[in-house]
């Protein structure tokens, strides 16, 4: 286990890596015995930092939902990371929203749902807590919302001496790699639609690049959900009422340029269109 003053040191080169845009090296590289749970409490440590900067927690993403991304990271569940007020961005409707790149490093858009919270989720262990199930979340839910969120990598993709992909205990010390979430669409009563079936169409330039849908969210994107609330009991956390859970993406991340415009378009549920300026 990472000892107290290396957490706060990595926590400290992610934080000047966001603020420089310069990416640092692997983690698990140059600490080969790094765990999990090391990842999870250097996340927790750069969000404390991002705290006392004066940014507020708004919510959680939930990252490696599908089981082609846990197999090719060697792990058997999901991650998560926390998402800040500096990162949200919101669409108002007809409007192509511009997106500042000089925010981020190497940004990838992935389509997602996001469920705004209208009552706690609390695991096992914690006051009041209990196992939580997808139907928990579902009666917890305000509302269900498409949303975008913008990976990016504080830590480099690849190695720059070995050229290996970084491992998932770096991914997780990066916030699950998140950086941005764009809202701005239709809301939907949880229970008054299929979530499984609920689709997008995602076009860059004008060209469908991805399209998909909820259900390849693990079979249904409340369960990623209800994951997370389990998840974060034994560290002393839950879910908490107007908190945003982006659920995890049905589409694989695509690339983002100065220029490019996207267009995801939900269907009933509306559109988010933006801009890489």
């Amino acid at each position: 286990m990472f000892t107290d003053e290396l957490i706060t040191q990595l926590a400290l080169e992610l934080d000047a890596s966001e603020k420089s845009r310069q990416q640092i090296e692997h983690f698990s590289r140059r600490f080969p015995g790094m765990s999990i749970e090391d990842g999870y409490r250097v996340s927790r440590e750069w969000v404390a930092m991002q705290i006392a900067a004066g940014r507020k927690v708004i919510g959680h993403k939930i990252g490696l939902t599908s089981r082609a991304m846990q197999i090719s990271s060697q792990i058997d569940e999901p991650d998560y990371g926390t998402l800040l007020d500096s990162m949200l961005y919101t669409c108002r409707p007809g409007q192509v929203l511009a997106i500042p790149t000089a925010n981020f490093i190497a940004p990838r858009v992935e389509v997602e749902l996001a469920f705004v919270l209208k009552s706690p989720l609390r695991g096992p262990g914690l006051a009041g807590g209990k196992e939580v199930m997808l139907e928990d979340v579902l009666e917890a839910t305000e509302y269900v919302t498409p949303a975008i969120e913008i990976i990016d990598s504080r830590i480099e993709q690849f190695d720059r001496h070995t050229k290996a992909m970084r491992k998932v205990f770096d991914t997780i010390s990066d916030n699950a790699a998140n950086a941005g979430i764009v809202v701005g669409a239709g809301r939907v009563d949880p229970k008054a639609v299929d979530l499984p079936w609920c689709g997008a169409i995602l076009r860059q330039n004008g060209v469908v690049e991805e399209t998909g849908l909820a259900a390849g969210v693990q079979g249904h994107p409340a369960i990623g959900v209800a994951w997370l609330a389990n998840k974060l009991a034994p560290w002393g956390e839950s879910l908490e009422p107007g908190q945003i859970v982006l659920a995890g993406s049905f589409t694989r991340p695509v690339a983002a340029r100065p220029g490019d415009e996207f267009d995801a378009d939900y269907g009933p549920l509306g559109k988010l269109q933006f801009r890489f300026v």
